[in-house]
């Protein structure tokens, strides 16, 4: 039997959440926090509205320029030895093959019905245009993730900040 899972957002707390909206990271980077995966990536000012200015996977040329545009922001903000933004320009790749993979998987990108108490909707009733999309963000959210000078700065980071 499987376990009932539902979204992660019905019970978050928000008060809990150690990324918030009212601080410029740029001007205060001592507040970031690398978290796991996507966490604050669409709530860290400035680079949220810098990095994701770019972010778009509709299609495999759209997610291409879209993937080149943010792996550039990765590399000038490793230039300017600025980690957040670094950091933030990852998951931003990671997010566009992870959402991209979840309009690939399910049809409107809509996991959970909500109609239905959140039951898990079908698998694979989505777009196959979208899993290219995806491959095309995976190929370059690993290509940062391998950086060493990116692996150095997330690991002294996490060692200063956490």
């Amino acid at each position: 039997m499987s376990k009932l899972r539902q979204p992660s957002y019905l019970n978050f707390d928000q008060n809990q959440y150690p990324w918030k909206p009212d601080i410029d990271y740029r001007e205060h980077p001592e507040s970031y926090r690398v978290g796991k995966g996507e966490q604050g990536v669409l709530i860290c000012e400035p680079y949220k509205t810098e990095i994701g200015m770019h972010w778009r996977f509709k299609n495999p040329g759209i997610a291409t320029q879209s993937s080149e545009e943010i792996f550039k922001c990765f590399q000038h903000y490793l230039k300017e030895h600025d980690f957040v933004g670094a950091d933030m320009a990852w998951k931003f790749l990671q997010m566009g093959y992870t959402r991209a993979r979840r309009y690939a998987n399910y049809k409107g990108g809509k996991k959970y019905d909500k109609e239905n108490n959140y039951a898990e909707l079908a698998r694979g009733t989505g777009e196959a245009e979208k899993a290219e999309s995806a491959a095309i963000f995976y190929e370059k959210w690993k290509l940062a993730e391998a950086d060493l000078q990116y692996t150095q700065m997330k690991a002294d980071w996490k060692k200063q900040y956490g």
